[in-house]
This record gives C-alpha cells, sequence and structure tokens, in this order.
C-alpha cells in the first residue's frame, strides 16, 4: 500500500512540475516574441475600431510555424500561446498514462473522453 501511494504522489509532483513549467516556458515565449515585436512593429499606428479579418495571419498552428521559421514576433507570440492552450492538454495526457500504471481503466476512460473532447474542439478552431 505504500508503494501505490509514492507512486500517486510521483505523479501528482510531474503533473504539478509540467503545468509550472508549461506556464513559465509559454511566458518567456511571449515576451521574447513581445520584444521582437516590438523592434519591428514599434511605430506601426494600429486601428481597433474595425476587426479586419484578412489580417489574422497567424490563425493556424501550419502559419504560426511557417511565421516562427522567419522569427517573426507575432508568430511568436502566438506560439507561446498555443504551448499555453497545450500545457493543460498534456497534463491530460500524462493523467491517463497515471491512471494505466495504477491500473485504474475507468479514469483511464474518462481521461481519454476528454483528451477527444479537447482535440476535436480544437481541431476545429486552430487548424482551420
Amino acid at each position: 500500500m505504500g508503494k501505490h501511494y509514492f507512486a500517486d504522489k510521483d505523479i501528482q509532483v510531474i503533473l504539478g512540475t509540467l503545468l509550472r513549467v508549461g506556464v513559465i516556458a509559454s511566458m518567456l515565449v511571449v515576451f521574447i516574441g513581445g520584444l521582437i515585436y516590438l523592434s519591428g512593429y514599434s511605430r506601426e499606428i494600429i486601428d481597433y475600431s474595425v476587426f479586419n479579418p484578412s489580417k489574422t495571419k497567424y490563425s493556424s498552428i501550419l502559419a504560426i510555424f511557417q511565421g516562427l521559421s522567419v522569427l517573426d514576433g507575432k508568430a511568436i507570440i502566438q506560439f507561446g500561446t498555443l504551448l499555453l492552450i497545450f500545457t493543460p492538454v498534456t497534463r491530460v495526457v500524462f493523467s491517463i498514462f497515471g491512471f494505466l500504471i495504477e491500473r485504474d481503466y475507468l479514469y483511464v476512460l474518462i481521461g481519454v473522453f476528454v483528451l477527444c473532447v479537447i482535440l476535436i474542439s480544437l481541431s476545429n478552431k486552430l487548424v482551420g
């Protein structure tokens, strides 16, 4: 029984660390992207009174990675946002593996269901 407790505690420590590292990494990427963005676009005047969807250059994952290849600040900021979005998704994946290790198959099934719902929702928004 003691061994099972330590496995639960270890998994919780890993999941907590994963969330902290994901949020910190996201924050750093967005900050670096912001610095690059400001160095290139600081004199540009933006009109926020009208939304222009044709200017949404980085609205898909593929476009973001293409922007990263040329170190575009906007793409780097979007990538940091993706890191923030995928941090809890990664936590769900690790939770599924933790439940598999514990042989708690009901929670594995629930975790897989939650993961499917998240991925279907994200695929509609991000791949576009």
